[in-house]
């Protein structure tokens, strides 16, 4: 055998080796790594700059799903003003409840393809159940904004539409 092939040989074993080993050390990232990377940060912070943004308080729903979740997220987007808070468990991809406001001006339009029901709020306003890609939606507008209530369709046995309703009528405290 030549040096060279030799040489190559062993650089080809060396090379294998450290890709065996770097991918069976490779750890997912975590969620407080991924989140921030495309966008998120604390609720508190990311609400701070839809309020200052809008120089208004928005009020959010004081309950959430009787379900466990190991981790909570919020964005404000500038580009389409809206706000998102996220709320995720690592361990239960199925536990995942979003909220999304947005101003009237620039809502989401309801499609009545994807209505189920409509339900009254506490305080008069009619909310509108829906079921949207993957997720069970209850969608409401007060005090000049859209708000969506997103709850993943797998726990839909957990979290059913009038849990959603409870959660919207948490508003008005």
């Amino acid at each position: 055998m030549t040096k060279t092939t030799l040489f190559l040989l062993i650089s080809f074993c060396v090379l294998f080796f450290l890709t065996i080993y770097a991918t069976a050390n490779d750890k997912p990232s975590s969620y407080e790594e991924i989140y921030p990377e495309i966008g998120y940060k604390t609720v508190e912070d990311a609400l701070g700059e839809f309020e200052q943004h809008f120089k208004q308080k928005l009020k959010l729903p004081l309950r959430i799903p009787p379900i466990s979740f190991s981790h909570h997220f919020g964005r404000f987007s500038d580009l389409d003003d809206s706000f998102e808070v996220k709320f995720i468990n690592e361990k239960l991809s199925e536990n995942h409840y979003k909220i999304n406001v947005r101003p009237i001006t620039n809502e989401i339009h309801k499609s009545e393809k994807y209505a189920v029901k409509t339900f009254e709020l506490k305080n008069g306003i009619v909310a509108t159940y829906m079921t949207i890609s993957g997720f069970n939606v209850l969608v409401f507008e007060r005090d000049d904004w859209q708000y969506m209530l997103n709850i993943d369709k797998r726990v839909s046995d957990k979290v059913t539409p009038e849990t959603l309703l409870d959660l919207a009528n948490s508003i008005d405290y």
